[in-house]
């Protein structure tokens, strides 16, 4: 099984200048994360776009769907932003005998402590192991983008 990975930017990927908070997205650390792991599993990354979520427009939606339209794996794994996350996972439902599964993380994978690692293992079995359709994986569940909403106070993703 082929597992296609696409990473488009967020919090999982930022890189902090400062204690002001000044950052950029920089290059997907789900490369590193995955070489750290010691796969056994044929997978392939490929950066659509170095996005905060927030920035994302429909055209960067578009650009995600096609993508995974495009897609010759069946399972795909989506690193993303949290803020906009919901909006993309609903633009890319109803996409024939593809299994989508986005993730992300509340601190950087570069960061010490970090979800990031455990969001992305979490996003891979998922993939691997879902019926077809689009998910979030977050916080150690597994969401229906269409029943979930982000919790800014608590930090975390749940149902609604």
């Amino acid at each position: 099984m082929q597992l296609e990975i696409f990473t488009t930017g967020g919090t999982i990927d930022k890189v902090y200048f400062d204690a002001k908070s000044t950052f950029e997205v920089g290059e997907p650390q789900i490369v590193e994360v995955l070489r750290e792991a010691n796969l056994n599993l044929d997978y392939r990354v490929v950066s659509l776009m170095r996005k905060d979520s927030l920035q994302m427009d429909d055209a960067d939606r578009a650009l995600i769907r096609q993508a995974a339209q495009d897609a010759t794996a069946g399972h795909i794994v989506i690193t993303h932003g949290t803020d906009t996350m919901i909006a993309t996972a609903r633009a890319l439902s109803g996409l024939p005998g593809k299994t989508i599964v986005l993730t992300g993380a509340m601190q950087p994978a570069r960061f010490r402590s970090t979800d990031a690692v455990f969001n992305i293992a979490s996003a891979m079995m998922a993939a691997q192991i879902l019926p077809e359709g689009v998910f979030i994986a977050m916080n150690g569940r597994i969401f229906d983008p269409f029943r979930t909403r982000k919790n800014v106070e608590l930090n975390r993703f749940e149902d609604c």
